[in-house]
Parts: structure tokens; sequence; C-alpha cells
């Protein structure tokens, strides 16, 4: 029983590694995508998050099948609940970088719209929390994870910024007001993508530690 406990474990954990590979390629590729105007990346993005979806399907069984084991130890557990939220933290990412991908089609329907203000930095710095959180499930790493909790609030002071920004531009152009509006909803995905990262960071504490560090202060969580 433990043997076939820990072969079903061993193959989560490496489908959700993959999910996690193509979550992060994916919003990779749709932001290379909007900074290129590159319609057919954009397009690439979409067709693929149905990858995504699959693996989120199949992960979510395993983890129930696992769940229904009596004698999983604590530890083991753990890994188990925090694998299924994260499965599903994963599957919303990767529906974010949908949103960006089908926002660049939108923009590329219509002129050049410059400047892209701090969208360039808010991606780079969401792609970031992704892929550290990501790497500390990966490597158990609690302070990594905290890390990647610590960065939140940075990247809501950044949305807000250009939040303001370009309804300050609309305001001074009308003529901008439809793609000013796409370029507001990309940044509010790439906010989106990086609370999912927090997420995930969260869940890892919980995994290796076995404290909640949910809805607690910056200094209460590194605790």
């Amino acid at each position: 029983m433990r043997k076939r406990f820990d072969k079903e474990l061993d193959e989560l954990l490496s489908e959700l590694l993959f999910m996690a590979s193509l979550a992060e390629k994916a919003v990779e590729t749709a932001i290379l995508a909007l900074q290129n105007r590159d319609a057919a990346l954009a397009q690439k993005v979409i067709d693929e998050d149905v990858l995504i979806d699959q693996l989120e399907i199949k992960i979510e069984k395993i983890c129930i099948s696992l769940l229904t084991y009596h004698e999983t130890m604590a530890g083991s557990l753990r890994r188990v609940v925090s694998a299924l939220k994260i499965n599903n933290d994963l599957e919303r990412i990767g529906d974010h970088a949908v949103n960006i991908a089908e926002n660049t089609l939108q923009l590329q329907r219509e002129p050049l719209f410059e400047p892209l203000r701090d969208i360039p930095l808010l991606a780079k710095l969401a792609q970031h929390m992704v892929r550290d959180a990501i790497d500390a499930f990966v490597h158990r790493d609690a302070a990594t994870a905290i890390a990647v909790c610590r960065k939140d609030d940075e990247i809501d002071a950044l949305n807000r910024q250009i939040l303001r920004d370009f309804i300050t531009h609309m305001a001074n152009a009308p003529g901008n007001t439809s793609r000013g509006l796409s370029l507001i909803l990309v940044s509010k995905n790439l906010e989106r993508i990086a609370d999912l990262s927090t997420n995930i960071a969260e869940e890892v504490v919980y995994m290796v530690e076995a404290r909640t560090i949910k809805h607690v202060g910056l200094d209460e969580r590194s605790a």
C-alpha cells in the first residue's frame, strides 16, 4: 500500500511541475506577444491553454486518489493538500496569460499605442514571482516562499500607478480610450498572476513548516 502511495505521490509532483512549466511559459509568451505585437504568438498561448486545463483535471484526480489512503502521514498529507491548491492556482495563472493574449489580439486591430508605461516592468516582476514560487515548491524552501510573498505589495503599488497613468493619458487623449483600457486589463491580469504566485508561496510554507501565513503581516510571516 505504501509503495503504491509513494508511486502516485511521485507522479503527482512530476505532473505538477510539468503544469508549472507550462503556466510559466504561457505568461512569458503572452508578454512577448504583447511587446512584439505578435498575433501568432498570442494565439499560441490561447490554443495551448487546453493542455493546462487537462493537466488540472488529471492532477486533481491524483490528489483525490492519494487522499483516500488512510495511512497517509501528516507530512505527505500536507504535500497532497498543497498540491491540490497549487494545481488550481497554476490553472488560473494560465487563464490570466490567455486574457493577456486576447487583449494583445485586440490591440493588434488598432494603431500602435505607445508607451506601454510600466507594464514591461510589472510583467518582469510577476514572471519572477511565478518562477520563484515554483522553485520554492520544488526545493521545499520556505524562506524563498516568504520572499515571494513580500514582493506582492510592490506589484500592487505598481499596478495602481499604471492605472493612474493610463486614466490620465485617456483623459487627455480620448481617442486612445479603447487601447488604454486593454492595457489596464493587461496590468490587472499581471497583478492577479502575482497574487496567485503569492498563494502558491503561502502553500509552500504550509507544506514545509505546517503553519498558515495567509492573512498575517509580513513580520509574522517570517517569524
